[in-house]
């Protein structure tokens, strides 16, 4: 039985005292002691440190605003007014995750509580902070690099994090070529500049404006240049779980750059994927043997700051998506967080639109508590056309359009939609989240022609108006096209 011992003690309580008392709360529990836990500040208490010794335990600590957060059975007015909380001992073994087995004991220095874990124990409260933070705080650095080397010992560790990376069949697919020479990377540069260029002139004049003030890579403003590649034959022929889906050794590469990319965070170092290349073009700049794939090309160095949101969020180029729009329950399109009821995005969309109004022309209001929308919606810019159905070609010449094809699967092309939509009512669905992830990217208003026969069509034009109203996006439909008012 794994068991978590809690203690509270004041300064100065001897190994003596916390020993005797301890012993005999997990004697009573009966189990392997792997965690000792107590208030921050404790620590580094002599008799605390002798005791984890004794027990062979992991010493953690946890905050006061943590300890107050549990409901324990033996709070005490006394620790509340020492401590700061009700509880130490009873509340540390709680705020681990584990099953209270040994009620609060004291002696006339300390307390102690035992708890019982079901599984293996996870990292202490604080320490798992640290590791949700740098998830939270790892951004896509373009701007404020400075002129300062990256130390070995700094740069070994953050690629010894990007190389214990997983990887399918333990196959490491992955290399880094690591580019400082200058004439090297102004080749990148040059290649890298010519796509910007061929992006912003595919773009609608209002987003190409938008996007002229966006920075795309750091190429030249870092010390150090990586290129993280795949050797998709790595392993040879029977690669341990790779038979059934390839793509799983590209998804292990990428895997090592997120590795690389939190590591850096962690060191203080900015890190930036460049992605406006075309990959054979960069491979013949850096002289990569045929059989190697770039998959990566990451321009890394200490920044002045790290920018409290990404910078496309910021700028208004794109919002991130509510997590509860990602959460499936048991089945596709039953959206919910853990714990919440799950629900539809259409019904979500229904709600949010009754308490959202937006007068024509008027600003996007914020929309109801509670719903799956963003607090504050793109403000009205970006016009973006939607054709549901027809033939592609005759309206993607147009670059504000989006062309939604319900039937059979279209050539590949980023202004296509490929739904194909089984029913009316996940017609109506995918309407809805067609325009919320529109709003995502930048969308202000839609406009709106239903081209296809049938009711199917009929319905995703309707979730998009749907959609579009709890999103606070305009909505207007071409003549001739979409009447149905019944959203």
């Amino acid at each position: 039985m794994n068991l978590v011992v809690g203690v509270g003690l004041r300064a100065g309580t001897s190994y003596r005292e916390l020993r005797t008392l301890v012993d005999e709360a997990v004697a009573e529990a009966g189990g392997e002691v792997r965690i000792l836990i107590t208030v921050e500040g404790r620590e580094s208490e002599p008799g605390v440190q002798r005791l984890a010794a004794h027990l062979g335990a992991e010493l953690q600590t946890v905050a006061p605003a943590e300890l107050r957060r549990q409901q324990v059975p033996s709070p005490s007015e006394q620790v509340e007014r020492l401590a700061g909380t009700p509880s130490v001992a009873e509340a540390a073994v709680l705020s681990t995750g584990a099953e209270l087995v040994v009620a609060k004991r004291t002696s006339p220095q300390a307390t102690v509580a035992v708890g019982r874990l079901a599984f293996a124990p996870g990292y202490a409260p604080g320490e798992r902070q640290v590791v949700h933070r740098v998830l939270a705080e790892r951004r896509d650095v373009r701007r404020g690099f400075v002129d300062l080397p990256i130390p070995d010992d700094v740069l070994t560790r953050v690629l010894e994090s990007a190389h214990r990376a997983p990887s399918v069949g333990l196959s490491q697919p992955w290399d880094f070529l690591l580019i400082r020479e200058i004439a090297t990377r102004r080749k990148i540069h040059d290649l890298a500049t010519a796509q910007r260029d061929a992006f912003a002139a595919s773009l609608p004049e209002e987003r190409r404006q938008q996007f002229d003030g966006l920075k795309i890579e750091a190429i030249l403003d870092t010390p150090l240049n990586i290129a993280v590649t795949c050797d998709a034959g790595r392993g040879g022929r029977h690669v341990l779980g790779r038979h059934a889906d390839p793509r799983t050794t590209w998804f292990s590469v990428a895997i090592a750059i997120q590795n690389l990319w939190l590591a850096a965070r962690a060191e203080g170092l900015g890190v930036g994927w460049v992605s406006f290349f075309e990959p054979g073009e960069v491979a013949a700049v850096l002289d990569l043997p045929t059989h190697i794939e770039l998959v990566g090309y990451l321009c890394i160095g200490y920044v002045d700051q790290f920018a409290p949101a990404p910078e496309l969020v910021r700028s208004g180029w794109a919002s991130r998506r509510p997590l509860s729009w990602a959460v499936h329950q048991e089945s596709w399109g039953r959206r919910g967080l853990p714990g919440a009821e799950p629900t539809s995005i259409a019904a979500d969309a229904k709600q949010a639109a009754l308490s959202t109004p937006v007068a024509d022309g008027g600003a996007p209001q914020k929309v109801a508590p509670g719903a799956s929308f963003p607090e504050h919606p793109t403000p009205r810019g970006q016009v973006v056309r939607v054709v549901v159905g027809g033939d592609p070609a005759e309206y993607l010449g147009r670059a504000d359009t989006v062309v939604v094809q319900l039937g059979a699967k279209p050539e590949a092309d980023f202004g296509v939609l490929w739904r194909p939509v089984r029913d009316v009512v996940e017609g109506v669905e995918t309407g809805v989240e067609i325009v919320r992830d529109l709003a995502m990217q930048g969308a202000g208003e839609i406009v709106v022609r239903v081209v296809a026969d049938g009711e199917v069509a009929v319905a995703v034009g309707r979730g998009l108006r749907v959609g579009a109203g709890a999103c606070g996006v305009g909505f207007r439909d071409e003549p001739g096209e979409l009447r149905d008012s019944s959203a």
